[in-house]
């Protein structure tokens, strides 16, 4: 089983990127995709999830109207769309399946002028 996540970087505040995570091993659509965040100093926070039938998403408070979490289950991908990126938003993602120990490496986003 493997999740390997891609698309971090350095971008200035109001950027954008976009995080791909890629799943094998594992029947990728079985399951809820979610994405999670940590910044130092800080506990790792749910920020986006998808279902793996039918793309149900939800999006915590506080990327809402922002990012953008969609899936793509030929592919076994899940990606992250951010938008309109701040500072607080800095941290390391990680890709997660649900009800698993899953989880991917994690990629650096860096929001900084």
């Amino acid at each position: 089983v493997q999740l390997v996540e891609s698309g971090g970087g350095l971008v200035q505040p109001g950027g954008s990127l976009r995080l791909s995570c890629v799943a094998s091993g594992f029947t990728f659509m079985r399951y809820i995709m979610k994405w999670y965040r940590q910044a130092p100093g800080k506990e790792r926070e749910f920020v986006a999830g998808i279902t793996g039938v039918g793309g149900i998403n939800t999006l915590a408070d506080s990327v809402k109207g922002r990012f953008t979490i969609s899936s793509d289950n030929a592919k076994n991908t899940v990606y992250l769309q951010m938008n309109s990126l701040k500072p607080e938003d800095t941290a390391v993602y990680y890709c997660y399946a649900a009800g698993t120990n899953y989880w991917g490496q994690g990629t650096q986003v860096t929001v900084s002028s």
